[in-house]
């Protein structure tokens, strides 16, 4: 199994999950369509002086790695449903949601990244892992669960519910795209929904926040969503999407700890059961274990990798020996089993 991809995940789970307490403390100063478009501008901005940077220090094709090929349908669908709608819809659900609340209802994202990854996308995945977004789930409805509201369940609750729903399509279309520049595909995404979001939101009439908040806005952005998302995508080249969904699922427990801290209130029983319940979740998926005999088809693409026992091919141009280094190659087919996640290599179909 893939420590690396595992250690990925986390830490952009920690990332996120504290920006979510703290924008919402910014919904109060920024209407929600700005918050969003400038949560992501900031981040697509921070990346770019970022990649600016890394292609001075190492001049060549991994400084600028763009995507494969058909690759760009993909990332452009995930731009759109991940980019601009999903976080409109969690700026909306926030003004009305307490922040320890939300931040563990966002659980639903790994859940929804979960059924599409495996029943739209045809990710494996077996009984444990079945029953621990079962858990996600049970927990993500005793959090919303609201006996004020007329229909039971806050309007916000739902609103933050579609936002999961859209990132959970968006990380199974930037699966698609993993094994491109993670940097890249993250400042593309900043840019490209911060504009879309930000001149829209200009365009109803809001204006920009003084220096200060926009500093704060910039900083969130730029580690929550930022950072945090190109750790998301190397995660998804390791894991695929049910899994780094599945790891990511802790962002909430630290968002919310952060939340209860900020606001000095204990815990209610509420947010103690879905936390209890959502943690066994995670659990029945960290604890996993896969290997069996599989085969592996013939595959041209280009990601950055080392030589390691599914990259032992020749090289038509004279290599400097730098690892990990790009450049389009070819997989000849191969029999073999090991421990693995559905990642770059391992996305073939299992039997039931």
């Amino acid at each position: 199994m893939s420590d690396r991809g595992v250690v990925f995940a986390l830490l952009s789970a920690l990332l996120f999950g504290i920006s979510t307490p703290l924008a919402k403390g910014l919904v109060g100063n920024v209407p929600p369509l700005e918050l969003a478009g400038l949560l992501y501008l900031s981040s697509g901005l921070g990346l770019a002086v970022v990649m600016a940077g890394r292609a001075v220090a190492h001049p060549g094709p991994i400084a600028s790695m763009l995507p494969w090929r058909g690759e760009w349908r993909w990332l452009s669908a995930a731009i759109v449903v991940g980019g601009i709608l999903g976080p409109v819809a969690l700026m909306e659900g926030l003004t009305s949601t307490p922040a320890s609340d939300a931040s563990l209802l966002l659980n639903l994202e790994s859940v929804f990244t979960a059924l599409l990854a495996w029943f739209l996308f045809r990710e494996n995945f077996d009984r444990r892992i079945a029953l621990g977004m079962a858990a996600i789930v049970a927990g993500g409805l005793v959090l919303a669960w609201s006996p004020d509201s007329p229909a039971g369940v806050s309007s916000g609750s739902v609103l933050i519910a579609v936002a999961c729903l859209c990132w959970a399509l968006d990380n199974n279309l930037t699966r698609k795209v993993s094994g491109s520049d993670a940097v890249m595909i993250a400042a593309l995404k900043g840019l490209i929904a911060g504009a879309v979001n930000l001149g829209l939101a200009l365009s109803l009439g809001d204006r920009l926040p003084p220096g200060t908040t926009l500093a704060a806005v910039a900083g969130v952005g730029f580690l929550g969503y930022g950072l945090s998302l190109v750790l998301f995508v190397l995660a998804l080249r390791d894991l695929g999407a049910a899994r780094t969904g599945a790891y990511f699922s802790v962002a909430p427990f630290f968002g919310a700890a952060v939340a209860i801290a900020l606001t000095g209130k204990a815990p209610t029983p509420q947010l103690i059961a879905a936390g209890l319940l959502m943690a066994s979740g995670v659990w029945l998926h960290v604890s996993e274990s896969h290997a069996h005999r599989h085969s592996h088809e013939r595959l041209e693409h280009s990601h950055a990798h080392r030589h390691d026992a599914h990259h032992r091919h020749a090289h038509d141009f004279n290599w400097d020996g730098r690892e990990p280094h790009v450049h389009p190659h070819v997989h000849a087919p191969l029999v073999h089993a090991h421990p693995h996640y559905p990642d770059l290599h391992h996305r073939h179909r299992h039997k039931r």
